[in-house]
């Protein structure tokens, strides 16, 4: 149990350190978050080097207390790679077909390392499928880069990517620690000691932000450490549980690329559709809109912990209330869209605004 605080710790005491270098840092070398459109949430240039004390805090408390097998070495050698490309991005720019590919590449890279989805369970019956090598890479690649975009595309409010990936690290870390794999257990928990201690100077109102370099670097390590076990005990952690305890930013990613493709715009093209967006839309600021996703995702969390040990109804029952939750503060920015636009109608009285914007809903 002392190497289990151990890295937790150490990767927090890394993170709390670095930052506010990474704060000095950032202006020097160009990695500033100038506001340039609507879409952005701050007023002001912000520097965007938080990355730097992610990537430290968990590499650093990694390296420090697990041993170093070819499993863990592709894992670091893929997630330093996708870190560098962030970390280009933030100061240079890059195109997203280029950012894409290179996501590809660091996912190919855990591939050779032998870190890789190789197996499904059946859902009708006992045993597994097991997949050719191709189909295997094909699998993984999706998964890496699928989960490495999700946790980019959701950091848009002070602090909400950091928050949530603590509470989605430390519900796998958890997950796993209860199916005997310490190792995804403990490489989780550098995680999310990294994430917490660079919580408190990127919570609003946000000193740093974390960049595409602390963004694409989460993502792609959950992703990764929860795929790293070969064995079959693994099946839960590698797939089911992250896409509970991811399952806000999955889902905010699917509907934008819905949302996108309906409208005619390119997948990758930024909005303010987000459910973030429409969780302040309603009226709530940046604090309480976080800590409300926050809520949501610790729901989906203890859902992938219940699920680990088989209590179906329990989780089908916490993942309805999320979704629940989800669906009210859509609806809800949808009727202030409508009330808005009906409000600015010539000739209607308020029980007539009123009555139009109940029938549109209908």
């Amino acid at each position: 149990m002392n190497n289990y605080i151990g890295i937790f710790l150490a990767a927090l005491g890394l993170a709390l350190a670095f930052t506010p270098l990474a704060i000095r840092i950032a202006p020097r070398i160009g990695a500033i978050d100038i506001p340039k459109d609507d879409r952005r949430m701050h007023t002001k240039a912000m520097p965007r080097f938080g990355g730097m004390a992610i990537y430290i805090g968990t590499i650093g408390a990694m390296i420090a207390f697990l041993p170093i097998n070819a499993k863990l070495l592709g894992v670091i050698a893929g997630g330093t790679l996708i870190f560098l490309v962030g970390i280009y991005d933030d100061i240079k720019g890059m195109p997203a077909r280029v950012k894409l590919a290179a996501q590809i590449v660091c996912a190919v890279i855990l591939f050779l390392f032998s870190v890789r989805i190789s197996f499904v369970s059946n859902p009708f019956g006992d045993g597994f499928f097991f997949f050719p090598w191709w189909l295997s890479l094909i699998v993984t690649i999706v998964w890496i880069v699928g989960i490495t975009n999700t946790v980019n595309l959701i950091d848009g409010l002070d602090g909400l990517a950091a928050g949530i990936a603590f509470i989605a690290s430390i519900s796998i870390s958890y997950t796993a620690f209860l199916t005997g794999r310490p190792e995804i257990s403990m490489a989780t928990l550098a995680i999310a000691g990294a994430s917490l201690g660079f919580l408190p100077f990127n919570f609003n109102p946000a000193k740093i932000f974390m960049g595409d370099g602390g963004s694409l670097f989460l993502g792609f390590m959950l992703a990764g450490i929860s795929v790293m076990g070969p064995m079959k005990s693994a099946t839960i952690i590698a797939t089911v549980v992250p896409m509970l305890v991811l399952a806000l930013p999955i889902f905010d990613t699917v509907f934008a690329i819905i949302r996108r493709l309906l409208n005619g715009k390119p997948i990758m093209e930024a909005d303010k559709g987000h459910l973030h967006h429409r969780i302040m839309a309603v009226g709530l600021g940046q604090k309480r809109t976080v800590l409300t996703l926050y809520g949501i995702s610790g729901i989906m969390g203890v859902a992938a912990i219940l699920l680990s040990r088989g209590l179906w109804f329990e989780t089908g029952s916490l993942v309805l209330v999320a979704l629940t939750l989800i669906v009210v503060f859509i609806k809800e920015q949808e009727v202030l869209e409508v009330l808005e636009k009906e409000m600015d109608k010539p000739g209607l009285s308020k029980e007539g605004v009123i009555e139009e914007v109940v029938r549109k809903l209908e």
